[in-house]
């Protein structure tokens, strides 16, 4: 019976799907959170949990965070308010959002006769999908808005009657405003414009169906409120959030006028690799696939629809040399759908489901190797006593500190080495930050160590292997190192 079922493509498809999904929750409770970049919108969420300051997003108490608008910050920081201040309820928002893709892009795949479970199957073995599905990430909440906006722009051009479409495209462009800011706008209207160019009919439908006046009317709604009460609560927002981070940071050479990171420079072109890795196997297949069909792209306005749609935001970003692999997300979506449009063409679809399932299984046979190893084995092979020590988090070191330690309030102070102060939140460990509860002290220099260790009290520092050599060796010689990680060394005072 279950060798019958081995052999049906759809059952394949919904077991992948649910035990990939089962396993991706596991990970959101199982895995600390990961320095810089999730432990840093995690702490951010935290600090709007504790302070109950909604409006104006920190990255520390007192120190406004104008990067990025609340959307995800919100999310997260109301998860903790029902699940308590976790790594679990910080991810869990994002992880709801992936499902509720999951749901949608089914829905849309069952009415063209296809397996409810086949977009699933194609989205979670994407590596970028995968890695969003339970990731803090401002990204997440993003690409549901594009997804959004998208699909209802289809929808109302290709429906003469008026549904709830015609106003959920308005409603998560404003949404859009709130989760990273006028981007929303850039990676979905230039698509929009030169698909409906390529029949004008289109953009008829468009001025005809869409009730765009009350539709600007919703987006000012949803997104000005917050706008205007940032920029009276912290003065100086508007300037560097459109300025500095729409403008400057794309289209002034050497700005280095960004507050919380420094610019990691990459190769132009290169989000091209990144489609081909992250979206590993299905871009390279749907790219074959297009060449193929190449002469009845434009004939076919799905088509055509979803290759704007997937194709505008790498083009987009080919020119930009300060870019991650994440801006990827969204372009994970039309490229499902192409692949489901196209499902039926292809011979071989277990073999497409076989190579689809490597990066899945190659991560659950990693992560439960590095769970079931005997700890003896593992050292022996790492040199480690466990695998908390080879992850890029805190949270282990000071859970150790903690038990080893009667006085729950330790006094503890991270060490990071800047010229000055307003740049202290370039250099955090955050995820030291969130496992203290704020709790941590930051010594920027040599001085403030010495003024500490001159109180010949029970002190603890936290210091960055990287950055040893920068605390001086007499200072140094008044502390004895009791923990550490790959990362990361754990002092207490003599």
């Amino acid at each position: 019976m279950i060798s019958k079922k081995l052999k049906d493509t759809n059952f394949i498809l919904c077991f992948s799907v649910i035990a990939i999904l089962i396993f991706r929750l596991i990970l959101t409770f199982a895995i600390p959170l990961l320095d810089k970049t999730e432990a840093r919108y995690a702490e951010i969420a935290r600090l709007m949990y504790e302070t109950k300051d909604w409006i104006v997003v920190q990255i520390d108490y007192g120190f406004p965070f104008w990067a990025k608008p609340p959307l995800s910050t919100w999310l997260s920081a109301g998860s903790f308010e029902i699940f308590g201040a976790n790594e679990f309820s910080a991810r869990f928002p994002s992880y709801l959002l992936s499902v509720l893709l999951l749901f949608i892009a089914g829905k849309l795949a069952k009415k063209e006769g296809k397996s409810f479970y086949l977009p699933g199957f194609i989205l979670l073995t994407m590596p970028e999908f995968l890695i969003h599905t339970g990731v803090v990430s401002t990204d997440s909440a993003l690409f549901v808005c594009i997804t959004i906006m998208m699909l209802s722009f289809w929808k109302v051009v290709n429906n003469t009657e008026k549904t709830i479409w015609n106003y959920l495209f308005f409603i998560a462009l404003g949404l859009g405003f709130l989760a990273k800011g006028p981007l929303i706008m850039v990676l979905t209207f230039p698509p929009l414009f030169v698909w409906c160019l390529l029949d004008l009919n289109r953009l008829k439908a468009v001025f005809s169906r869409l009730p765009i006046i009350l539709g600007i009317l919703i987006v000012v709604a949803i997104a000005l409120p917050w706008y205007y009460l940032i920029e009276q609560k912290s003065p100086g927002f508007t300037n560097y959030f459109f300025v500095g981070e729409h403008y400057k940071r794309f289209l002034v050479p050497g700005w280095n006028g960004d507050l919380y990171g420094n610019p990691k420079y990459v190769p132009m072109g290169i989000v091209w690799v990144y489609m081909i890795a992250f979206a590993f196997p299905w871009f390279p297949i749907v790219v074959y696939k297009l060449w193929k069909n190449r002469t009845t792209i434009l004939k076919n306005p799905w088509v055509s629809f979803l290759v704007l749609w997937l194709l505008w935001l790498p083009f987009f970003f080919t020119f930009s040399k300060n870019i991650l692999h994440t801006y990827i997300l969204p372009t994970t979506f039309p490229m499902m759908l192409l692949m489901v449009h196209y499902w039926n063409e292809f011979d071989s679809k277990k073999t497409l489901i076989r190579i689809g399932l490597f990066f899945p299984t190659a991560i659950f046979v990693i992560a439960s190797v590095a769970i079931l190893l005997p700890k003896d084995l593992f050292t022996k092979l790492s040199g480690y006593p466990d695998v908390s020590y080879i992850m890029n988090s805190d949270k282990y070191l000071l859970e150790n500190l903690k038990v080893n330690t009667e006085n729950k309030q330790i006094p503890l102070y991270y060490f990071v080495k800047v010229e000055n102060d307003s740049v202290v939140n370039k250099q955090k460990n955050y995820s030291g930050e969130f496992y203290s509860n704020g709790k941590e002290q930051v010594l920027i220099n040599q001085k403030e160590v010495d003024s500490v260790l001159s109180l010949n009290k029970k002190l603890f520092f936290v210091i960055p292997t990287r950055k040893l050599e920068q605390v001086s060796k007499e200072s140094l010689e008044k502390m004895n190192l009791i923990d550490h990680n790959n990362n990361t060394s754990v002092f207490e005072s003599k």
